[in-house]
């Protein structure tokens, strides 16, 4: 039954994080531990590392762990949804007159820079995002 699934430790290791950086994912439902031993030691499958993993990608696009949380709970409709939305958001701040402000036309430039980043994060997973 415990075949394969690794300890707290192990797969903090295995994803380059500490023990605590698990737990704490752990305690926000980011991540769930798909059994538990006789003496009640999480164990989570050797998927969660890719779980961690993109978890830490998405906070380092600049997502809060409660936004992160968020976002991997959505459907995959739910996603292509908000895709679609953000989507059109972004041409339409694209479009909209800067009134010749340098400093407004870089903001505006990084802010859809930052989307972008955002939403190619977002098309990579496509739906396939490991289960918590």
């Amino acid at each position: 039954m415990t075949v394969g699934l690794l300890k707290i430790g192990e797969l903090a290791a295995r994803a380059g994080v500490s023990p605590r950086t698990i737990d704490h994912y752990t305690q926000m439902g980011l991540l769930a531990p798909d059994a538990r031993t006789p003496s009640g030691y999480r164990l989570y499958a050797a998927e969660a590392v890719e779980r961690v993993h993109l978890i830490q990608r998405l906070e380092g696009q600049g997502l809060s762990l409660t936004d992160v949380g968020g976002a991997l709970s959505k459907a995959p409709a739910d996603l292509q949804v908000l895709l679609a939305k953000v989507g059109a958001d972004l041409t339409a701040l694209e479009d909209a007159p800067v009134a010749g402000d340098p400093q407004l036309h870089g903001l505006i430039g990084a802010i859809v820079e930052r989307a972008h980043s955002l939403l190619i994060t977002a098309i990579e997973l496509g739906g396939a995002v490991p289960p918590p």
